[in-house]
C-alpha cells in the first residue's frame, strides 16, 4: 500500500469513519471552550474598567502642554497662565540637549511666558539702567518670577533666589518651548547674527558653548521643515495616491483571477529558469577551470595560499572553480530529483492554487473582509494607545528641592511647595527652591501603574490576536462551504461569509480567544525579553547576552509554530465546530500525515504570492515614478508641483504592497483551507458512489486513481 492509498484508508487498510450526512461546515453546533469565553468577556470588561480609571486619573495635557516649575500648565484656561503658552528656561546652558528639555527636567527655573525673548540682555545691565531706561526693565521683568518688581535687590541675591534669569537671548518657540534662535553665517554658528554673548555673570561667552544643544535643535527644526514639506506634498497629491492604490487593488484582483490559468505556467517558468541559470553557472565554472589550465600558480590549493582578504586571489585558482562547479552540480541534481519525485504533489499544489482562484471568484465578498480585520485592529490600537497615555499621565505633581550648591544634602529630595519656605532647607542651602520635577504618586493606584501598563499591553495583544483569529476562522468557514459543495456553485450556501462569521462569533468565541491567549502570552514574553535586552545592552556579561539571544530565538520560533498551528486549528474549528485543543490536535496530525504535500504547497504558494506582490507593487511603482516625474506626456500638465516626488511615490509603492498583501492573505487562507479539506476528503471518501469525492474534477484527474472500493481485510 503506497502513501496515497494509506491516506484513503487507515494505516492497517481499514476504511476511515464516514459520515454520510457530512456536507462541509457543520451547522448544528454547540458552544466550545465556554470557560475561556467567560474569562475573555470578563477580561474585556476589566479592560474597559481599567480605561475608565485611567481616564479619570490621567490628564493628557501633561504630555501635550509644558509644565512650569510650579506644576502649572502653560496656556491652561482659567489660570494666570492662560495667555502664557510657551515655557521659558532661566539658564538654558544647564540643559544638555532639547531631548532633555522635552522629556526630563532641566535643572533651572522654568516659567510660562507669552512670547520668547527677541534680544540679548543681562540682569546686570538692565539693573544698572533701570532708572533712566525703564522700558528695558519692563521688558526684562516679564521673564522674571510673577510679581517680582524690585530692581534694587542685589544681583547676587536675585541670582541666588533665581528671581530673574541672569541673561536672555533671542529665541524662537518650538514645541511650545523657547529655544535659542540659532543660525549659521558663512559656516559660523551664530545667535541673531552674533557669535558671542554675555552670560550675566560678568563673562563673555562664545555661542559655540551652546553647540551641543544647537546641533540637536537644528536637527529637530530641519526635521520640522521637512515634515511640513512632506505634509504639503500629501495635501496636493492625495488624490493621485488614491488612484494609484485603486490601480493596485484592480491589479491584485486581476492577478488572483489569472492564477486560475497561469499558476502552473508561472511556477514552471521560474523552475526551468532556475535550472537554466544553474546550468549556465556550471558551464561558466567549467570554462574558467579549463581556461586557467597551464597558467602558473593556478594549480595551487586553497590550503597552500592560506587566508587572503582579497577574494580575487581565490578566483585565480582552478580548485576554486572546481569546487563551485561541484556545488552547482549538486544543487542541479537535487532540484531535478525533487521535480521527478514530487511532480505529482507539485501538480496538486498548482491545482489547489487554481481552485483557490475559482473559489474566490464565487465568494468575492471574502476579498473585502480584511477591511473588517483592519478596523478591529485599529480600534484595539487606538484604545491601547489612549489608555497607555492616560495611565502614563495619572500621577500627581511631585516637587523636589533644587539647590545651586552641589553639596546640599537636601538636593533632589521631595518637598511641599506650600510649606517649603518654613523649613530649614533655605537656611542650610541658600537659594534652594521647591520646584516641580515630574508626575507620580504614593497611593496604591500609582504604585501599580507599571502593572496596569503591562496588563494594558497584554490585553491589547490578546485582542489583536483574537481579531486575526476571527478573520481566519470566518474566511475558513466560507471557503470550506465552497469545497464541500457537491455541485459547484449550485450547492454553495447563500451568504457563506456572513454565515461563517455568525457561527464563529456565536459558537467559537471561546476557542478563538483560547488560541489568541496562548499566542499573546508568548508575544508578551518576547516583548519583555526585548526590553531586558535593551536595558542590558551596555553590559559586558557575555553569558547574559548569549542567554537572552537564545531565549529570543527560541520564543521567536515558538511564536511562528503557534501561528501555524492556530491557523490550521481555526480551519478545523470552522469545519467541524470542535474545541480549540481537539481541532489543533486533529489539524496537526492531519498535516503530519501529509507533510510532503504541506511543504510543497507552502513553498509554491509563498513563491507565487510573493511574485504577485512584487509585480503589483513594482508595476504601480514604475507607473507612479513616470507620472510624478512628468515623463508621461499625456498627463504632464496634471502632475502637481511637489517638494519631494518620492513622498507620494513611496506611499504608492508601500500602499500597493499592503493592498496586495491584504488581498493575497485571503487567497493564502483560501488555499490552506482547501488543502485541509482536500486531505480530509481523501481520508473520508474513496470516490465510490457511496462515498464520492467533493474535490473538483481537475484535482480528481491529477490523483490518477479510479473509483476505489473498501479493501477487504
Amino acid at each position: 500500500m503506497d502513501r496515497d492509498e494509506e491516506n484513503y484508508y487507515g494505516k492497517h487498510g481499514e476504511p476511515r469513519k464516514f459520515d454520510p450526512k457530512f456536507r462541509g461546515p457543520i451547522h448544528n453546533r454547540h458552544c466550545t471552550d465556554i470557560i475561556c469565553c467567560v474569562i475573555f468577556i470578563v477580561v474585556i470588561l476589566g479592560y474597559i474598567a481599567l480605561g475608565v480609571v485611567a481616564w479619570v486619573h490621567g490628564d493628557p495635557r501633561k504630555v501635550i502642554y509644558p509644565t512650569d516649575s510650579y506644576g502649572q500648565f502653560c496656556g491652561q484656561k482659567n489660570t494666570l497662565n492662560k495667555n502664557k503658552t510657551i515655557l521659558f528656561y532661566f539658564n538654558i546652558l544647564k540643559c544638555a540637549s532639547p531631548v532633555v528639555l522635552i522629556n526630563l527636567q532641566c535643572p533651572t527655573t522654568q516659567l510660562c511666558v507669552s512670547k520668547c525673548p527677541d534680544r540679548f540682555a543681562t540682569y546686570i545691565d538692565v539693573q544698572a539702567s533701570y532708572r533712566y531706561r525703564p522700558d528695558q526693565w519692563n521688558y526684562f521683568r516679564q521673564f522674571c518670577k510673577p510679581g517680582f518688581n524690585n530692581p534694587r535687590k542685589s544681583v547676587a541675591q536675585v541670582l541666588r533666589d533665581e528671581d530673574c534669569p541672569s541673561m536672555i537671548i533671542p529665541s524662537r518657540p518650538f514645541l511650545k518651548r523657547c529655544f535659542p534662535d540659532f543660525s549659521t553665517k558663512n559656516g559660523v554658528l551664530t545667535v541673531a547674527n552674533q557669535t558671542t554673548f554675555k552670560d550675566g555673570r560678568g563673562k563673555r561667552r562664545n555661542v559655540t558653548d551652546l553647540r551641543e544643544a544647537a546641533n540637536g535643535i537644528n536637527n529637530v527644526l530641519d526635521a520640522r521643515s521637512v515634515g511640513m514639506k512632506i505634509f504639503e506634498d500629501y495635501a496636493i497629491s492625495w488624490y493621485w495616491i488614491l488612484i494609484g492604490l485603486f490601480i493596485a487593488m484592480m491589479l491584485s484582483l486581476l492577478f488572483l483571477v489569472l492564477l486560475r490559468f497561469t499558476a502552473g505556467v508561472l511556477f514552471w517558468i521560474f523552475i526551468f529558469g532556475v535550472i537554466g541559470i544553474i546550468g549556465y553557472g556550471i558551464w561558466h565554472c567549467y570554462w574558467e577551470y579549463d581556461h586557467l589550465k597551464g597558467i602558473p600558480g593556478s594549480d595551487l590549493t586553497v590550503y597552500d595560499i592560506g587566508f587572503q582578504t582579497d577574494f580575487k586571489v581565490y578566483l585565480q585558482l582552478r580548485q576554486t572553480w572546481l569546487a563551485f562547479m561541484i556545488i552547482l552540480c549538486g544543487v542541479e541534481v537535487i532540484i531535478i530529483l525533487m521535480l521527478i519525485f514530487l511532480r505529482s504533489r507539485i501538480r496538486i499544489a498548482i491545482a489547489l492554487l487554481k481552485e483557490g482562484s475559482r473559489a474566490i471568484g464565487y465568494i468575492m465578498s471574502t476579498l473585502f473582509y480584511p477591511i473588517v480585520t483592519f478596523l478591529l485592529i485599529a480600534i484595539c490600537i487606538s484604545y491601547w494607545a489612549v489608555t497607555a497615555v492616560f495611565l502614563a499621565t495619572s500621577g500627581e505633581p511631585v516637587y523636589k528641592v533644587m539647590a545651586n550648591q552641589t553639596l546640599c544634602k537636601y538636593a533632589n529630595l521631595t518637598c511641599d511647595p506650600e510649606t517649603f519656605n518654613t523649613t530649614n532647607v533655605t537656611k542650610l542651602c541658600p537659594g534652594a527652591q521647591c520646584t516641580f520635577a515630574f508626575y507620580g504618586g504614593e497611593s496604591l493606584y500609582h504604585k501599580y501603574i507599571f502593572i496596569f501598563q503591562l496588563a494594558n499591553a497584554f490585553v491589547f495583544l490578546w485582542l489583536v490576536n483574537f481579531a486575526i483569529a476571527l478573520g481566519q476562522c470566518t474566511l475558513a468557514g466560507a471557503f470550506a462551504s465552497y469545497y464541500w459543495a457537491y455541485r459547484k456553485p449550485a450547492d454553495i450556501p447563500l451568504w457563506p461569509l456572513f454565515s461563517s462569521f455568525g457561527r464563529a462569533i456565536r459558537y467559537h468565541t471561546g476557542s478563538l480567544a483560547f488560541g489568541a491567549l496562548i499566542l499573546a502570552i508568548v508575544q508578551l514574553i518576547r516583548v519583555i525579553l526585548e526590553y531586558l535586552d535593551h536595558k542590558l545592552k551596555g553590559t559586558q556579561n557575555s553569558f547574559t547576552r548569549f542567554l537572552l539571544c537564545c531565549l529570543k530565538c527560541c520564543f521567536w520560533c515558538l511564536e511562528k509554530f503557534l501561528k501555524f498551528i492556530n491557523r490550521n486549528a481555526y480551519i478545523m474549528i470552522a469545519i467541524y465546530g470542535k474545541n480549540f485543543c481537539t481541532s489543533a490536535k486533529e489539524a496537526f496530525f492531519l498535516l503530519m500525515r501529509n507533510v510532503v504535500r504541506v511543504a510543497v504547497l507552502d513553498k509554491v504558494t509563498d513563491f507565487l504570492l510573493f511574485l504577485g506582490k512584487i509585480l503589483v507593487a513594482g508595476g504601480v511603482g514604475v507607473l507612479a515614478f513616470f507620472f510624478f516625474t512628468q515623463r508621461i506626456p499625456v498627463f504632464a500638465q496634471e502632475v502637481p508641483m511637489l517638494n519631494y516626488y518620492w513622498v507620494p511615490l513611496l506611499t504608492v509603492i508601500i500602499g500597493s504592497y499592503l493592498v496586495a498583501h491584504g488581498f493575497f492573505s485571503v487567497y493564502a487562507m483560501c488555499v490552506d483551507t482547501l488543502f485541509l479539506c482536500f486531505c480530509e476528503d481523501l481520508e473520508r471518501n474513496d470516490g465510490s458512489t457511496a462515498k464520492p469525492y467533493f474535490m473538483s474534477a481537475s484535482l480528481h484527474r491529477i490523483l490518477g486513481k479510479k473509483k476505489l472500493s473498501p479493501k477487504k481485510a
